[in-house]
């Protein structure tokens, strides 16, 4: 069988409209579905109403959104958080993070490197082994996402 094109669901969050619009276009040009949510009442809404593969945290919320949503997300089995606008700073409920001043195009490439990721884990092991799987996968993420 070839290569899946199933690509991931993604809530995008920023804290300014004419931001979110933009970049939500790129990272739909790279296949992904994207939801647009302003701020953080938007993320928290959407994430009990829908499902999500990922939650990318724009550089225009604001600190301590970018701080507590993670938390939020994490509640969600399975849903991957990337954060942008760390400068450095690493989150322990993070998945991937791009730091100040990165281009649209390191995003696009961040999210395809959680996308490998998380099709490994979906040709990994069985039911029981998932949980352990999973986990090894947000590690290899992490790492992979580090570089």
């Amino acid at each position: 069988m070839g290569k899946s094109t199933q690509k991931m669901k993604i809530l995008y969050a920023e804290g300014d409209a004419e931001v979110l619009a933009e970049q939500s276009v790129t990272i739909e040009k790279a296949g992904h579905h994207v939801t647009q949510a302003m701020g953080r009442k938007q993320v928290e809404e959407a994430l009990r109403t829908d499902a999500f593969d990922l939650v990318v945290l724009g550089p225009t919320l604001s600190k301590n959104d970018r701080h507590h949503l993670p938390y939020i997300v994490k509640k969600h089995e399975g849903t991957r958080v990337l954060v942008m606008h760390t400068d450095g700073e690493r989150h322990p409920y993070v998945d991937a993070n791009l730091d100040t001043g990165r281009s649209i195009e390191a995003l696009v490439e961040k999210i395809a490197a959680i996308e490998t990721t998380a099709n490994q884990i979906t040709a990994s092991p069985a039911p029981a082994n998932r949980a352990a799987a999973s986990q090894a996968a947000r590690i290899r993420t992490k790492e992979t996402v580090a570089r």
